[in-house]
Formats: structure tokens, sequence, C-alpha cells
């Protein structure tokens, strides 16, 4: 079993290190993706380690913005270029821990084969708070000073815009687990569709429905199972998850997740020794 897990940061590297070293296993690799506007000198330690490859690409990434989705297709198209046989590939932000053990992980993964595993309600019917994400423009991508103003005079006096035709919008959560097949199909299909892409360059939060709408719209359908293996917490109620700490240590053992976000551990490391222990 080969795996890759593509690992998203722009801050704490001592954490990144720790959830590196916790997932390490023979036939595991690891492609940490540095947001530009991070000093990538204090990612070195992390980088220079055997098992793991850096995403020379590079994107300066922005809450909401596609920049999200570019920076993780610029980290399939480094798994592409590794040329290893890779069964899954599993997007982490550096903020993940894994609930379960590395021979768990790999188990769950071989009983799987080929399955897309990453969450697609449809906007139509289901996610319908989205469904303004594709009908206005929005300069989240191309940030500069006055664009939050610009960007309401332009869906003041434009007509909503229309998604591109033939295509059922999908999604909800940014992260998947999915093969390299898989990823290889999203990677291609996003340089063969130039309109597309910039049709979504202006969406908001596309993270969140770009791939799982490649993949719903393609052969690839029947192999999504609608689950993103993570537990996450909103009952805060805020733009983020709630951060875990050890308060959370019981719920965190009984979930059959493999993998939950977030975590700090300069907030509370303690709920990260006590995952270890447990090694569920």
């Amino acid at each position: 079993m080969k795996l890759a897990y593509l690992i998203l940061v722009h801050n704490q590297p001592e954490q990144l290190k720790r959830l590196v070293d916790r997932l390490s296993a023979p036939g595991v690799h690891f492609y940490i993706h540095v947001d530009r506007k991070a000093d990538i000198k204090k990612f070195i330690p992390v980088l220079e380690l055997k098992q793991v490859f850096y995403v020379r690409k590079r994107e300066k990434v922005h809450w909401g913005a596609y920049s999200i989705v570019q920076a993780t297709i610029n980290g399939f198209e480094e798994i592409i270029k590794a040329d290893i046989d890779y069964d899954y590939i599993t997007l982490l932000s550096g903020q993940d821990y894994p609930l379960k053990s590395n021979e768990k992980i790999q188990e769950f993964f071989k009983l799987n084969p080929g399955k897309a595993f990453m969450e697609f309600y449809s906007v139509e019917d289901v996610w319908k708070e989205a469904i303004p994400r594709l009908q206005h423009y929005y300069l989240t991508n191309y940030p500069f000073s006055g664009s939050t103003k610009i960007e309401k005079l332009i869906n003041r006096f434009f007509p909503n815009r229309r998604p591109p035709k033939g295509y059922i919008f999908v999604g909800r959560s940014q992260w998947f687990s999915i093969t390299l097949e898989q990823a290889k199909y999203i990677t291609n299909f996003l340089k063969a569709h130039q309109k597309i892409k910039r049709f979504l360059q202006f969406t908001w939060g596309s993270d969140e429905f770009v791939l799982q709408t490649i993949l719903f719209n393609s052969r690839f359908k029947d192999q999504m199972v609608n689950d993103n293996l993570r537990f996450i917490d909103w009952s805060e109620g805020k733009a983020s998850p709630k951060t875990f700490t050890i308060a959370d240590a019981d719920e965190l053992l009984q979930t059959e997740k493999l993998f939950a976000r977030k975590f700090n551990q300069s907030i509370d490391s303690a709920i990260l020794d006590f995952l270890d222990r447990a090694k569920n």
C-alpha cells in the first residue's frame, strides 16, 4: 500500500513535523505546499526529511480564493511527476492529525480500492447556501486595495453569472482521500477546460466544490463516497471549526473517522500526546 499525503501549510512548522512523524511508515510519502506568503526557511527541517517532497510551485493562498485549489493542483502535479504508483492521495492541513494508527489507515484503504472519499452535497438541492458562490462575482483570488467595493459594484449592476452548462455542482468540505487516477483526471480536466477554470477563479470558496464537481460529472461518479473521513466540530458557529483540546479526548476516540481537524499544539499539545499514546 502506497500512500501520499498532500499537506497545505502556512505556519507552525513544529506541528507539521509532528504530523509527518506520526504518519510516517513504509510506502508513505509527504508532499508539502508552503504558502508563498510564509517564510520557507522555517520549514526546511521538515522539507529535508527523506520521505518528504517539496511542492516547488507555491501559491499565495487566500481564504476562500481559487488559490487554494491551485495549491492543491500544484501538489497533484508534483505527485504525478514523482511517477510513483500511489493507491491513495489524502489532502491534509498542517493542523490535522490522525485518529487511527498507520496500520488501520492503510487497512481501510486496502478494503476500499478505487473509491473517492469526499463530501459532495448537491448545491441545487441540499447545499443551497452555496448558490451565490456560483451566481455572483468574487475578486477573492485577486486581492487589491478596494477590491471588496468593486466586487459589490459589479454584483449590483451586472446580472447573475451563469455556471457552465451541463454540470451538476456538488461539494461542501475541502478535504478528501482520492486515488492517483482520479487526481490525474482532475489535473488534466482543468488544463483542458480553461473557460471553466476562469469561471471558477471568480467564485468564492471554490476549494469546497471544484474537485468534487469535476469527479461527480465524470466516469468516477459511481466511485465517490459522501464521506471525507474527517471528524470536524462546527458547533461553535464560527467561520473556522473548533480547535480540539484534551477535553475532547473521549469524543475523538469514539469516532470511526480516520483524521480530525483542527489542532494547535501551542494552545493544547496534551491532546496530541493523548492521541499518540492511544493509537486507536
